[in-house]
């Protein structure tokens, strides 16, 4: 099934695979984001969903663990190798029937989500040989942006055999589940804090509906947007409502992705300006290598504290953002979706508010201004950490926060 951004895509196999779970037909499930750490790694798609299935087969689990045991690095093969080895020859030596795998099926939402551009054909190209050839009993539910060698491998004569295509575009004729979604969620809104039952009105869910068109993560976004505590749903609303009006000259009530976009900017330039470069820097360190930098390293990178990071990035938590963990060295960001890290990359939608480009410029004039400040610091303190090293740190630096710009290591030769 395939589909643009925002359209439900997620919200569907979500509700898919509810529905086989209860029907005990659920053999696995993978979401994939690329927004979140590890969620969009392909070498835990195979491992991940053979993980599940040997949960519920004990053969299955014998099969794997004894694998695992005889070759300790079977985890890290090639993606190609991985499930010749992991997925296809378990279920293949077991009773598929006897371990109630016969048929089920397993999910892989956001295949696009994956990193790399070769890896989703090769995800979807080995899990078309495992039906073709048998190896595997199970049935495939996969979604994904309807992005070109997506659509190219799924047309290729090798896949289009056992495959059966579904668009899901966006479409008014989703506006009664938006609005049904609306409903329950200003009712939680208004419960949560005390507002009249006739608030917002019908004229205004009516209203957003036609916004949406279609388009379920506008909707989502909207409500996280009313619900934020920065002035209070009441305000929150009458600010979106004043935008709706002044966004419908300029971009067409017949055109919610654009809407969408022009809502993230009202979201962004509400930030603070005094805060607002602060967030656009840790969206783009994020952006890098969400697994290398958790919450805790980008704040020590930025050399601002942990609770100014997490204050810096309150005013953005109600567009997609948001901390998962405890404790600070265990914090983690999540995004609700990823067509907000794409709207900050992206220098024709979001111009100056863009995380790539003069952004960078300052920021890297700022990098190269360290060195000066640390050698004046080595030379009053000679026990201090030898320059070297602090020079290395910052090359390592540099190279994963402006590795879209040109890194000249000549930049440090005169300091």
């Amino acid at each position: 099934m395939r589909g643009p951004f925002g359209v439900g895509k997620t919200a569907v196999s979500q509700s898919f695979a509810k529905e086989l779970e209860s029907r005990g037909m659920l053999a696995a499930t993978l979401f994939l984001s690329r927004s979140n750490a590890h969620r969009d790694d392909p070498q835990r798609v195979f491992t991940s969903i053979n993980y599940q299935i040997a949960t519920q087969c004990e053969s299955s689990r014998d099969i794997v663990v004894t694998r695992i045991q005889e070759d300790p690095a079977l985890a890290k093969k090639t993606l190609a190798k991985q499930p010749e080895e992991l997925l296809a020859s378990p279920p293949s030596q077991t009773d598929a029937q006897k371990c109630g795998l016969l048929g089920q099926v397993v999910i892989v939402d956001g295949l696009d989500e994956c990193r790399g551009n070769f890896e989703p054909r090769t995800i979807t190209n080995t899990i078309a040989t495992s039906v073709r050839n048998q190896t595997t009993p199970f049935r495939w539910f996969i979604t994904s942006r309807p992005e070109g060698p997506i659509k190219q491998t799924m047309r290729s004569p090798t896949v289009t055999p056992f495959v059966f295509q579904l668009e899901l575009p966006v479409s008014r004729s989703a506006d009664h589940e938006v609005l049904l979604y609306l409903t329950d969620e200003f009712q939680k809104i208004r419960e949560a804090r005390g507002l009249d039952s006739s608030w917002p009105g019908e004229d205004i869910l009516t209203l957003l509906v036609k916004r949406a068109a279609g388009l379920y993560v506008y909707a989502t976004t909207v409500v996280r947007f009313i619900n934020d505590n920065s002035f209070g749903p009441e305000d929150q609303l009458g600010i979106f409502l004043n935008f709706a009006l002044n966004a419908s000259p300029r971009i067409g009530p017949s055109n919610p992705v654009t809407d969408m976009v022009s809502f993230y900017t009202l979201v962004i330039e509400r930030v603070p300006s005094n805060i607002r470069t602060i967030v656009q820097k840790i969206l783009h360190i994020h952006n890098h290598n969400s697994q290398l930098f958790d919450p805790l390293s980008i704040s020590s990178i930025l050399q601002i504290s942990f609770d100014q990071f997490r204050r810096s990035c309150a005013p953005i938590h109600s567009v997609n953002m948001g901390l998962r963990g405890s404790r600070p060295d265990s914090m983690f960001m999540y995004f609700h979706h990823g067509s907000f890290l794409d709207y900050m990359k992206n220098p024709e939608r979001s111009r100056e508010l863009c995380t790539c480009g003069s952004l960078l410029i300052e920021y890297r004039k700022e990098l190269l201004g360290w060195p000066h400040e640390f050698y004046s610091y080595n030379t009053s303190r000679p026990q201090a950490t030898p320059l070297c090293q602090i020079l290395t740190w910052l090359c390592i630096v540099q190279i994963h926060l402006t590795r879209d710009l040109p890194f000249n290591l000549r930049c440090f030769r005169g300091l």
